[in-house]
């Protein structure tokens, strides 16, 4: 029975490399085929794809844009918070086409989904969405964290 290395030994090159490649056909071994089945299991029925997105940073507010090109507006939900936007949608294929009539697929179409983090804090109640050719842009005004205003003190 041989002694397995240790990672200190694999990183530092202490290890012959014929052992190296048994420890790996090791690891490779014991690694749980059914656990990546069950995961694409569970990627395959949500079925949910992922926008790609620009985030812009601009002094006094953050643009979100998208490609979404195919949905009609009635099929987009945009919620926003102070610190995170979350894009749902879904694109619906017109043509009914069978899977063998297609030579090269890469469009995607169904449901899909995006939570996009801001870097700062944004004022919701002045987010504006618009979208023309297909490009949606969200434009969400930062909050101004330095503003003040004086506030009066009533009496009873």
């Amino acid at each position: 029975m041989k002694k397995k290395r240790t990672l200190f030994e694999r990183l530092t090159g202490t290890a012959k490399i014929d052992d190296l490649e048994d420890d790996f056909q090791d690891e490779i071994d014991s690694f749980d085929e059914d656990s990546i089945s069950e995961e694409n299991e569970k990627d395959t029925e949500s079925n949910s794809g992922q926008l790609a997105i620009d985030v812009v940073n601009r002094q006094n507010e953050i643009i979100i844009k998208t490609m979404i090109a195919g949905v009609k507006p009635q099929d987009l939900d945009i919620q926003i918070t102070r610190d995170m936007v979350t894009i749902n949608g879904h694109r619906e294929e017109d043509l009914e086409i069978d899977e063998q009539d297609y030579y090269h697929r890469e469009l995607f179409w169904g449901s899909f989904s995006r939570n996009i983090i801001l870097p700062e804090e944004i004022d919701v109640d002045l987010a504006e969405a618009k979208e023309k050719h297909g490009l949606l842009e969200i434009k969400l005004p930062k909050l101004d964290k330095n503003r003040k205003t004086k506030l009066n003190v009533r009496s009873n």
